[in-house]
């Protein structure tokens, strides 16, 4: 994702502090965040989900293309830099290449997450228990059109399953 970088040349610059937020889960900027050095941490709920530490590595973008609030976290797990870029849907519009490898890295994303849960349906779908469950999940998945995106959690189950 380093690519993203040439087109944030020029962008506002941040300097963010260990232990400092960067985005709040359930919070809506409208911003999207790349980082340029060091490392941050993606927090879903009290749990540390991933670390993010290769430059130009995007943040905020779903909340920013779902028009939605922030699904996590992000809090630097050291000094870091990162661009802010305040207007993101602006600034997508005007560099459809940012887009298209925003877009790629979110395909990337949801194949690997398909990749895994038909392996998990492969090894459980017979044995009766919640993991027999995850058919379920990835038909979901397919047949869900843009309107009904409402993400649930185990605090929040999603309707539609």
């Amino acid at each position: 994702m380093r690519e993203i970088l040439d087109y944030c040349a020029g962008g506002v610059q941040r300097d963010v502090s260990a232990g400092a937020f960067v985005v709040h889960e359930g919070h809506t900027t409208g911003h999207l965040y790349v980082l340029i050095e060091g490392r941050l941490e993606v927090i879903k709920g009290d749990t540390v989900v991933a670390a993010i530490t290769e430059p130009g590595a995007v943040l905020g973008e779903m909340s920013v293309l779902l028009d939605q609030p922030h699904t996590a976290t992000v809090r630097a797990a050291s000094q870091s830099v990162i661009y802010e870029i305040n207007d993101a849907a602006s600034f997508l519009r005007q560099q459809p290449a940012v887009a298209i490898l925003i877009a790629r890295m979110l395909a990337q994303r949801l194949n690997v997450a398909n990749t895994y849960l038909a392996d998990l349906k492969r090894q459980y779908g017979g044995h009766g228990n919640h993991l027999a469950m995850v058919g379920d999940i990835l038909q979901s998945m397919i047949n869900l059109s843009p309107t009904q995106v409402s993400p649930g959690s185990d605090r929040q189950s999603d309707p539609r399953m």
